[in-house]
């Protein structure tokens, strides 16, 4: 047996007089330095809590101080599936072809490799791949841009495509902010930078909201009776859109719905619906206006009742064809002969999509 020398018996004292905690801090660093030296993670989050998304987020200790999202959470802030080979697939797919440039696909096929937790006794920390959460922005402009070019038409992207637009508004409007805050000296709470956030991406998601609420459609049905079909809705609410909606809206007398047209016409036919050319003051009056014909047709027992509030309500604007009933309740005056017959009697005329 070998006889230990000075230094080694020197080495085993200092052990015995380490703590538990501190000798097992030596023994994780030494295994470390084994397993080679790679990147540690200092701090690490998760979306989940903030905005419903699983995907989990780090700050590695380099000199960047490099903000990472894990390989899975990419897919998954794409409104991709975790699972499998999904954001591999789609990225390397025909319809991604000419947007996903050289320098994307060289950092998509080199993810970063760095070091996340303790490990257990004389073990490594465990070893996660990402990316640069700038690439996150990157593959998104390349998604619009692959929009742009007609290449993601199909129902299949919608989600994708949506997600991309949300990440990049949002992104931008909280970048430029933070900028203003460091030019000035200021630091904000991470509270703070949350909520910021939190409400730029309420603001660019709110673009692909229904702007019309479904308890409108609804009434609708209740009132004139009309079935509710498995897909799409009933060609009549195209015109009750345009007649009790559209032309009265903002006392316009049909000039904002005609402007709206206009507006629809000249955008290259990307398929938009009226209300998304409203600015925000045209959106907050939209707004009001559908919950005051809500509450028409909310308050009332049938079509008659509901038709003869529209009429009194906005029945003095120009050429508005309202629809009046051919009975109303004994309570209420009689309509004029000429009156025209209710929508579903009509003819249809070409009403483009609301």
């Amino acid at each position: 047996m070998p006889t230990k020398t000075g230094a080694s018996k020197g080495g085993l004292a200092r052990a015995e007089n380490l703590s538990p905690l501190a000798r097992s801090e030596i023994a994780r660093a030494a295994a470390a330095a084994r397993w080679g030296k790679l990147p540690r993670a200092t701090h690490v989050g998760n979306f989940q809590a903030e905005f419903g998304i699983d995907v989990d987020c780090y700050v590695l200790g380099d000199l960047e101080k490099s903000a990472v999202i894990s390989q899975t959470g990419m897919a998954r802030a794409l409104g991709l599936s975790s699972r499998g080979n999904a954001f591999p697939r789609f990225i390397n797919s025909k319809a991604m072809t000419s947007s996903v440039g050289a320098e994307i696909r060289e950092k998509l096929e080199n993810p970063l490799k760095f070091q996340w937790g303790t490990g257990g006794a004389g073990q490594p920390p465990a070893t996660i791949h990402g990316f640069d959460a700038a690439l996150l922005i990157d593959i998104c402009n390349a998604i619009i841009a692959a929009e742009a070019d007609g290449a993601l038409r199909a129902a299949r992207y919608a989600r994708i495509v949506q997600q991309a637009h949300i990440i990049v508004g949002a992104s931008a409007k909280s970048g430029i902010r933070h900028l203003v805050y460091a030019l000035a000296g200021y630091n904000p709470s991470t509270e703070e930078v949350i909520a910021a956030f939190k409400l730029y991406v309420q603001e660019e998601a709110k673009k692909y909201e229904p702007e019309f609420p479904n308890e409108l459609y609804m009434e609708w049905h209740r009132l004139y009776q009309i079935p509710v079909p498995e897909r799409g809705k009933p060609w009549h609410f195209k015109h009750l859109t345009v007649r009790h909606i559209y032309h009265p809206l903002a006392k316009s007398s049909g000039n904002l719905l005609k402007l709206l047209r206009a507006l629809q016409s000249a955008d290259e036919g990307r398929k938009k619906k009226l209300f998304q050319f409203l600015n925000e003051v045209g959106a907050r009056a939209l707004r009001m206006h559908l919950g005051r014909v809500l509450e028409m047709a909310q308050s009332s027992p049938d079509a008659a009742t509901y038709e003869y509030k529209i009429a009194q309500r906005f029945g003095d604007q120009g050429e508005l064809e309202l629809v009046m009933p051919t009975m109303l309740p004994p309570s209420l005056p009689s309509r004029s002969a000429t009156a025209p017959l209710p929508l579903f009697e009509q003819s249809q005329p070409d009403v483009p999509a609301t």
